[in-house]
C-alpha cells in the first residue's frame, strides 16, 4: 500500500513542479500524466485528489508555510521544496486519509529523493515547527 501512496505523491510533485513551473492549464498536465504514468487506478486517483486539494488550498497552505517559515520567503524556496510542503501540509490540515507522522516522513523522503541536500532539513524544520504550532503530536 506505500509503495502505490508514495508513486501516487511522486506523480502528484511532478504535476504541481510543473505547474509551478509553466503556464500549462491543469487539465492539460493531469491528462498528460494519465496517459504517461504506469500508475494504478487507486494511485492515479490520490494523486488527483492531492493535486486538486493543493491547487484549491493553495494560499492557505502559502500562508502556512510563510508564517512558519519567516526566513525562507516562499518566493524565494526552491520550487520542488515549496511543492513537497504544500502536499505535506495539504495532507496534514486538509485530508484525514494519512496520519500526520506519516505525511511527514513521506515528504522528507521526496526531498530526499527529488530536492537539494539541505532540502530534508528544511522540510523537516517547516513541518515541525507547523505541528508544534497547532499542538499536534508527530
Amino acid at each position: 500500500m506505500a509503495g502505490i501512496r508514495r508513486k501516487a505523491r511522486i506523480a502528484a510533485l511532478q504535476t504541481l513542479y510543473e505547474l509551478d513551473c509553466t503556464k500549462h492549464k491543469v487539465e492539460e498536465t493531469s491528462a498528460r500524466l494519465r496517459a504517461g504514468e504506469t500508475l494504478t487506478q487507486e494511485a492515479l486517483s490520490f494523486s488527483e485528489e492531492l493535486v486538486k486539494g493543493v491547487l484549491q488550498h493553495k494560499s492557505e497552505l502559502d500562508a502556512v508555510i510563510e508564517k512558519s517559515a519567516p526566513a525562507f520567503p516562499l518566493e524565494q524556496m526552491p520550487i520542488i521544496d515549496r511543492n513537497i510542503l504544500r502536499l505535506a501540509i495539504f495532507e496534514i490540515s486538509f485530508s484525514d486519509k494519512t496520519p500526520i507522522k506519516v505525511a511527514i516522513n513521506e515528504a522528507i523522503e521526496l526531498a530526499k529523493d527529488f530536492g537539494s541536500d539541505s532540502s530534508p532539513r528544511l522540510v523537516n524544520g517547516i513541518l515541525g515547527s507547523i505541528t508544534a504550532q497547532r499542538g499536534v503530536g508527530q
